[in-house]
C-alpha cells in the first residue's frame, strides 16, 4: 500500500486541522506537516518532499497564484487547491487549475460541516499523487483555428474532470467561429463552472457559456454544463436543445458525462464523443453508447492526460475507436464531425 504523504499549506490554524483531520482519517495518507504561507511552505517542501500539497488561494506574504507557478516551473508537484466558494475564490482557482494545479475543493460554507465540504479529499489528493504533473508551459492563448471546417450538423460532445481546465483551454483555443455544435460535462463544483465558461470563451473563437434550460444547439455554440445541481442532457432529435435535469448523481457526480453521453446516444444523430482526462469510469458506459449507435470517438491518450482514469476505463470496453495526445485532440475531433453524414430529412 502506497502511503501518500502531504503538506497542507494554509494561514488559518482552524483550516488547517480541519484538513488534516479529514485527511488522517485515511490510512493511506500521511501528514507530513503544515505552511502558514508560501515563504514557510518553499522551506518544507525542500525539507519534506511531499507527494502532494494542498494550497490555501488567498495567502499572506506571497500570492498563492505566484507561488504555484514557482513550484509548477521550478519543482512540479501535485497541488490540490483549497478554496473559498466565492466568484473571487472561483476565479483564482481556476487560475490555479491553469497553472497546473491537479484539481479543487470549496472550503466549508453555508452551512456544510467540514466532513461535508471535504467529503472527496482525501480521493482527491491520493488521485494527484498519482497525476502526470507537467512544468507549468505558460498560459493558453488563443492561436489561428481550423478556419477550413465546414460546418455540419454533427453534435460533438466531451466529458473530463481532473486536468480538465487545462484540456478544454487548449482544444477550444483552436475552435473556429462555426465549430460543431458542442456540449461539454466537466466535473468541476456549482461556483466554478460560469465563470470557466466565461474562461473558455475568451481563448476560443466560438461562443462558449454555461448552459441553460432550452438553449438551441447550433454551429459555433458551445455549452458547458453548470456544476452542482442538475445533468445536462441533449434533447430532441429535429430541433437539439440542453436540457437540465434534476435528479440523483450517477458514478458520484451532478453532472455526470455518462447522462450526456447517453442523451446524445438516444437522439440517433450525427455525433462525434470525446472523453478527456479525469479520474474514475464516469463517461465509459456513455461514450460505449455513442459508438454502438454509430458515433465517432475518440479518448485522450495516456502520456497527456493528468489523470488516465476516464479514458482507460472508455478504451477497455471498447467505447474509445481511437486515441490521440492533447495537442491534436481540437483537429481529429473537427475532422470526424466534418466527416460525418449529414442528417437526411424524412
Amino acid at each position: 500500500m502506497m502511503t501518500v504523504r502531504v503538506l497542507i499549506v494554509d494561514d488559518s490554524a482552524t483550516m488547517r486541522s480541519l484538513i488534516a483531520a479529514t485527511l488522517r482519517q485515511d490510512p493511506e495518507i500521511e501528514v507530513l506537516g503544515f505552511a502558514n504561507d508560501p515563504l514557510e511552505a518553499r522551506e518544507a517542501i525542500k525539507k519534506l518532499n511531499p507527494d502532494v500539497i494542498t494550497l490555501d488561494v488567498e495567502m499572506p506574504r506571497m500570492n498563492g497564484l505566484e507561488f504555484l507557478e514557482k513550484i509548477m516551473r521550478l519543482r512540479p508537484t501535485p497541488v490540490v487547491m483549497v478554496s473559498t466558494l466565492t466568484q473571487a475564490g472561483a476565479d483564482t482557482t481556476l487560475a490555479a487549475l491553469e497553472l497546473g494545479a491537479v484539481d479543487c475543493v470549496g472550503k466549508p460554507s453555508g452551512g456544510a460541516t467540514a466532513a461535508e465540504a471535504f467529503a472527496d479529499l482525501a480521493q482527491k489528493v491520493k488521485s494527484a499523487a498519482r497525476s502526470n504533473v507537467r512544468p507549468f508551459a505558460g498560459p493558453v492563448k488563443p492561436h489561428e483555428g481550423h478556419a477550413d471546417y465546414k460546418a455540419n450538423d454533427c453534435i460533438l460532445a466531451i466529458g473530463s474532470s481532473t486536468g480538465g481546465v487545462e484540456a478544454l483551454m487548449t482544444i477550444l483555443s483552436a475552435f473556429p467561429r462555426n465549430c460543431p455544435p458542442t456540449v461539454i460535462t466537466q466535473h468541476m463544483p456549482a461556483a466554478f463552472t460560469k465563470s470557466f465558461a466565461a474562461r473558455l470563451d475568451r481563448v476560443s473563437d466560438a461562443h462558449v457559456e454555461e448552459a441553460s434550460d432550452g438553449a438551441r444547439l447550433a454551429p459555433g455554440r458551445v455549452y458547458l454544463a453548470p456544476g452542482g445541481e442538475t445533468h445536462l442532457e441533449v434533447a430532441s432529435k429535429t430541433a437539439p436543445m440542453c436540457r437540465l435535469k434534476h435528479s440523483d448523481t450517477v458514478n458520484g457526480h451532478r453532472p455526470s458525462v455518462d447522462v450526456l453521453f447517453e442523451s446524445v446516444a438516444a437522439l440517433g444523430r450525427p455525433a462525434v464523443g470525446v472523453i478527456l482526462t479525469g479520474m474514475g469510469r464516469d463517461g465509459a458506459k456513455g461514450l460505449l453508447a455513442m459508438r454502438q449507435g454509430g458515433a465517432r470517438t475518440l479518448g485522450q491518450d495516456e502520456a497527456s492526460c493528468v489523470v488516465y482514469g476516464m479514458p482507460k476505463a472508455a478504451l477497455e470496453i471498447g467505447a474509445v475507436e481511437t486515441q490521440a495526445p492533447l495537442p491534436r485532440l481540437a483537429a481529429a475531433m473537427l475532422n470526424l464531425c466534418a466527416a460525418t453524414e449529414p442528417q437526411r430529412s424524412v
